[in-house]
């Protein structure tokens, strides 16, 4: 089985104390989003963990102990650093703040465990293809040393993005294509392996690979270990991962990104975040005596012969 991180949330950013209680109490509960009385409940032992997949946009706050997880577990993280200001991210940390961070901890970690996204895409006016080159650039020359390889999507365009960010620009087929040419040449110069998240678009001949950013080839390149080679169903549409399980919850990320589809109800994130208990098995809230505990089936994507031979696949 594999443990998602920072799917709902950004779990290292807001919730490292938590994180760490869990891991050291060798399990975790987590709520139904869309039947809340059923609770699953995941046993966080190493022989039942095949990877934990983190992704966040500040791992300053992990730093310092992330040695008690990454020594026990295997650990895939990713780094989220775009070119947006608080106009778009208010409460991300500035560019070279996350930099640096990234540098630590890939030093912690290594390089291979660790993608950086540029992701999403997002056009307007002031965010055009120059500006989106620039800071692409300006990045990737810094962490390309540090960073297996990186990874971009544009933006879903739905409702509440339109109205967060009024002047978005639904990029034409042109627009895309210029972009990936130009995001292309920049990571080659940079030695940087690029590739798409969760696109059905086809950006080879540009250098960037297919979408695919937590699969069983990555993993068992990445952590020296073997993965079956099962059906990769992802979490949502074009996404090509491996099944994971999301330990966090919906509307309770204090970054305000104005894109993020993981807060649909802003008005509940400080209702939530108040109901929040370090200690608790629960992210939000505490179990209560009418829910339904459910004991989930940890299957191993893991084969038998548990050594890693190079490209298996």
């Amino acid at each position: 089985m594999i443990i998602n991180a920072g799917g709902r949330t950004d779990l290292v950013n807001y919730f490292s104390e938590w994180l760490f209680h869990r891991f050291d109490d060798k399990k975790v509960y987590s709520r139904n989003p869309f039947y809340p009385q059923q609770v699953y409940l995941y046993n966080l032992l190493p022989q039942q963990v095949d990877c934990v997949v983190f992704c966040s946009k500040n791992y300053s706050p992990i730093l310092k102990d992330f040695y008690k997880i990454y020594q026990t577990f295997n650990v895939f993280c990713h780094y989220t650093i775009t070119a947006y200001s608080k106009d778009i991210e208010p409460n991300v940390p500035d560019i070279d703040y996350s930099i640096n961070t990234l540098i630590n901890l890939s030093k912690q970690i290594g390089k291979e465990k660790l993608v950086w996204r540029y992701d999403p895409v997002i056009f307007t006016p002031y965010y055009n293809i120059e500006e989106h080159c620039k800071i692409f650039d300006y990045i990737s020359k810094q962490v390309s040393p540090y960073v297996n390889y990186s990874l971009f999507s544009f933006v879903e365009i739905y409702t509440r993005v339109q109205n967060q960010i009024p002047n978005i620009i639904s990029p034409t087929f042109e627009m895309k294509e210029t972009f990936c040419k130009r995001i292309g040449e920049i990571a080659k110069k940079n030695n940087l392996r690029i590739q798409t998240c969760a696109d059905n678009d086809n950006y080879i001949k540009y250098g960037i690979e297919p979408s695919g950013c937590v699969t069983a080839k990555i993993l068992s390149k990445a952590l020296k270990v073997n993965f079956k080679n099962i059906k990769h169903s992802g979490i949502r549409e074009n996404c090509r991962c491996l099944p994971m399980r999301d330990i966090g919850a919906y509307n309770t990320c204090l970054n305000g990104c104005k894109y993020c589809y993981a807060n649909t109800k802003p008005q509940e994130i400080q209702t939530n975040i108040q109901k929040h208990n370090p200690l608790s098995p629960l992210l939000i809230g505490e179990i209560q005596p009418t829910d339904i505990i459910k004991q989930t089936t940890q299957t191993s994507f893991l084969n038998k012969e548990n050594i890693y031979q190079g490209e298996l696949f």
